[in-house]
């Protein structure tokens, strides 16, 4: 399995290959915590948190879940890591600049998304 240290040094790599303009206004970074997190809007508690973003009185930042992403990809290779890595931060990302340009269309399609998701699993 990865470790912390590995995939942080992943997320660096993906980071420093994006635009420096793409991380305006993001003043608290991104940052990886080794928690798993699960999903608040699972009644059964299966789904995993990946990452977040943030707009609060610390201001706006990224965080992603060791632990989640770990319990999620499992014993995958550094390269399928690094792919699922940059497809998280790119959406967190999306989060970000549609907060700052006043939109909400990916968190209502992470919503419709869920809700679809929930609703299939209540019929199985």
């Amino acid at each position: 399995m990865i470790t912390i240290g590995e995939m942080n040094e992943i997320l660096d790599e993906i980071a420093s290959e994006l635009p420096e303009e793409i991380f305006k206004d993001l003043n608290g970074g991104v940052g990886l915590l080794d928690e798993t997190k699960k999903s608040t809007k699972d009644p059964n508690g299966n789904l995993f948190t990946l990452g977040e973003y943030h707009r609060d009185q610390m201001g706006r930042y990224i965080v992603l879940y060791y632990g989640s992403l770990c319990a999620v990809y499992g014993n995958s290779s550094r390269e399928r890591y690094r792919k699922h890595l940059k497809d998280v931060l790119t959406h967190e990302l999306t989060h970000h600049w549609e907060s700052l340009a006043g939109e909400r269309d990916l968190e209502i399609k992470d919503e419709i998304d869920m809700d679809k998701y929930l609703s299939k699993r209540r019929r199985k």
